[in-house]
């Protein structure tokens, strides 16, 4: 290749011109932006000659242009490898602003946008004996007019910008811009993503990790992802580097190139330091079960309170991962598991954030407060609560709207619902209470939804009688009943009484012996879609509510006539008769309740 010297070259010395030419001899590592050595080279040839000078590098590390300007500008040559609207054009443009400051210019970002480059940098120093200050753009995403639109990142030091994973970095954004323009022709824009599971030591749980990465790649289509792959690696231990080992690192960086992988997801919780070292070994995002079940959260949360746990679960989840993040760039245009908080302002720290944590759990207490308000008068009310817990998508939606004759939103995935519902319930006894749909348990809950929802599934709490609705369905239904009540156990809900109820029957190849032999005391065998078993629950149902409760018949008199509207509210009426004396009514009442209407009770004919 000719060592040309572009730009405006007259008057400076032959032998800085030679040093110039020199610069073509430099060979950057693929993957890097800049060397500590280039970007010293650079300072010391800018003090030389006191003019901006560019260099053009491409993705194999080769020097392919070198321009020297005026103190104020330099002029750019078209690098000629264009390809298309949403392609870079394989070259990274370094640029010196001698006596200026680290940030692009105007004319910077035009030139950005205009020749395509896959980064334009700007090195700056206070002094000669300085280390260079760099600040760069990239083209991250493409309006809905097609324009490019540029971020700046930096200023970082010439030491920090050549430890940033910038092959990675080009590869997101080139991901990010093709599947913007293949969204504006086929509507759809999903992540491609392989998932990982890692077995080790002695598993204790019925759950093996194929099992469990089969409930990822649920979770992960949830999400809105395409599941291209799956891993699973077996070890004595996790590596404390990359969790799988290198070795395994290696074969799925070669797949993710492979196959054009968007994201990672792991089946455990990483730490902070495997996620970067993973990101960068991979070149590509990774999140672990945590946020992608905190991402899914954050999608779905419609109530106010909604919006704020979850706000609050990824805030604490995210606190000890801010530090990197900003250098790494792993967040770089979205995507699933940066939905929520932090989206947009990566290098908020942890000051600012703390704060936050400490706003909303002020704010989730207060509307604790005027929940537990509504419960007491709940109480005085003597309406019997019941609740549906259960495993994700077992159904309890659907349970929920065949009993009570109700349309919430139910559908066959993964946490369908997030906020609490509360419909009434007439049972067959004429008996009113209330039936509440919770958030669907998962094995392995993350520890920070638990603790951020725990104000809401009080109502678990407050329950007079639970229904845990499980998915008979399930090949593993037996392991996720179990689920269920190792989370009511961390929430230490342990002394309710529980009406199992087994749903989905219909999808069972001989539903009819199966239903009968799922039904035992204190259990139901039903089919929420169908409608099959649904009298034998509301009956079962109506038993357990009706347990500590007696019936009896009282006389009240005409003009006792708030005694009368008081049992309409405290009690459940099941016939009234307008006799000559009074109204004779026959009650179902709280054993406890009984004194109070002792004047007033009639001894059975």
């Amino acid at each position: 290749m000719d060592k040309i010297v572009y730009g405006k070259t007259e008057g400076i010395k032959k032998n800085i011109i030679t040093r110039l030419e020199s610069l073509y001899d430099i060979q950057v590592e693929p993957g890097q932006l800049i060397t500590k050595e280039l970007a010293l080279l650079l300072r010391d040839l800018t003090e030389a000659v006191g003019r901006e000078i560019s260099v053009y590098i491409d993705r194999k590390g080769t020097v392919t242009n070198v321009s020297i300007g005026s103190d104020r500008h330099v002029t750019l040559q078209d690098p000629g490898s264009r390809r298309s609207l949403w392609r870079l054009s394989g070259i990274a443009c370094l640029h010196t602003h001698p006596s200026g400051t680290a940030r692009l210019s105007g004319v910077d970002v035009a030139a950005l946008k205009d020749l395509r480059f896959d980064a334009m940098a700007a090195l700056a120093w206070a002094r000669p004996d300085q280390e260079p200050l760099l600040s760069f753009g990239l083209i991250t995403d493409l309006s809905d007019r097609q324009e490019a639109i540029v971020e700046e990142f930096g200023p970082y030091t010439a030491t920090e910008a050549s430890h940033i994973p910038f092959r990675n970095v080009l590869a997101t954004v080139e991901r990010i811009l093709g599947k913007k323009t293949r969204s504006e022709t086929t509507g759809e824009e999903q992540e491609r993503a392989m998932l990982v599971s890692l077995s080790w030591g002695e598993n204790k749980s019925r759950w093996t990790a194929e099992d469990s990465i089969d409930e990822l790649a649920q979770l992960a289509q949830t999400a809105g992802a395409v599941v291209v792959g799956k891993f699973v690696q077996s070890r004595p231990k996790p590596d404390p580097v990359f969790f799988i080992g290198r070795g395994k690192v290696e074969e799925m960086a070669l797949f993710a190139q492979q196959e054009g992988i968007d994201l990672c997801i792991f089946d455990d919780e990483l730490s902070p330091a495997q996620q970067r070292n993973l990101e960068r070994a991979l070149g590509v995002r990774i999140i672990d079960r945590t946020g992608l079940i905190l991402d899914i959260f954050a999608k779905r949360a419609k109530t106010s309170e909604g919006k704020l746990q979850v706000e609050l679960a990824q805030l604490q989840y995210m606190l000890p991962r801010i530090m990197g993040q900003g250098a790494s760039l792993s967040r770089l245009g979205g995507g699933i598991g940066t939905r929520g908080p932090g989206e947009t302002k990566l290098e908020v720290d942890r000051r600012r954030i703390r704060d936050r944590i400490s706003f909303l759990e002020d704010q989730i207490h207060k509307m604790k407060l005027s929940r537990k308000t509504q419960q007491r008068a709940r109480s005085r009310s003597q309406i019997r609560q019941i609740c549906l817990v259960g495993y994700t998508n077992a159904g309890k939606s659907s349970l929920l709207n065949r009993l009570t004759h109700s349309d919430i939103y139910a559908q066959d995935q993964l946490f369908a619902t997030l906020d609490p519902t509360t419909r009434k319930l007439e049972l067959p006894d004429n008996e009113i209470c209330t039936l509440t749909d919770t958030v669907g348990f998962i094995q392995r809950l993350p520890h920070h939804l638990v603790a951020a929802f725990k104000s809401t599934l009080e109502v678990v709490a407050d329950a007079d009688l639970l229904l845990h609705v499980i998915d008979c369905s399930h090949e593993m239904y037996r392991e996720q009943e179990q689920a269920v009540y190792d989370v009511l156990h961390e929430l230490q809900i342990t002394d309710k009484p529980i009406l199992t109820v087994y749903n989905k029957i219909d999808k069972l190849p001989d539903h009819a012996n199966m239903a009968a032999t799922l039904t035992r005391e204190n259990t139901a065998a039903v089919s929420a879609k169908t409608g099959e078993g649904i009298p034998a629950l509301l009956d079962k149902i109506s038993r357990m509510v009706a347990a500590g409760k007696e019936e009896i018949t009282l006389l009240i008199p005409y003009t006792d006539t708030k005694t009368a509207a008081e049992l309409h509210a405290r009690a459940a009426v099941l016939s009234e008769d307008y006799q000559a004396e009074g109204v004779l009514m026959k009650i179902r009442v709280d054993r406890q309740e009984l004194p109070r209407y002792e004047a007033y009770i009639q001894q059975e004919v």
